[in-house]
């Protein structure tokens, strides 16, 4: 059974780094509602650069450094995968949808099987 780690915001400075993101990603909300008067170039313009601004002071954080790095090596997996050529996809595909017009045929000659032998055989009813 593989553990489960709980990282947690130890020191206050830390703290205090995903204060201000979160605070300033709300001042960023704030400012785009309270500057409706002004156009909506300048609301888009603050609530951009409250993002921009919030983003930065987080990946300076321990917790935006690891996503970071989470990033990258999730990336650089994603590279190494063998992706299916044109010609596996479709055979693959060919063959999924051959499967379920067999098995649609199954199901439905099952289903008029049964409904022949309750119907006809055993209650007589045609």
């Amino acid at each position: 059974m593989a553990s489960s780690q709980v990282e947690t915001v130890s020191s206050g400075a830390e703290k205090a780094k995903l204060g201000v993101a979160a605070l300033l990603v709300v001042a960023g909300l704030a400012c785009f509602y309270l500057l409706g008067r002004q156009g909506p170039l300048v609301q888009w313009g603050a609530l951009v650069l409250a993002i921009i601004a919030a983003a930065g002071v987080f990946f300076t954080a321990e917790a935006g450094k690891q996503l970071g790095a989470f990033a990258h090596d999730s990336t650089r997996e994603v590279k190494k995968v063998v992706w299916p050529s044109r010609k596996e996809s479709l055979q693959v595909t060919a063959y999924v949808f051959a499967f379920v017009v067999v098995m649609a045929l199954f199901l439905w000659l099952t289903d008029k099987t049964i409904e022949w032998v309750f119907y006809d055989l055993i209650l007589r009813w045609r």
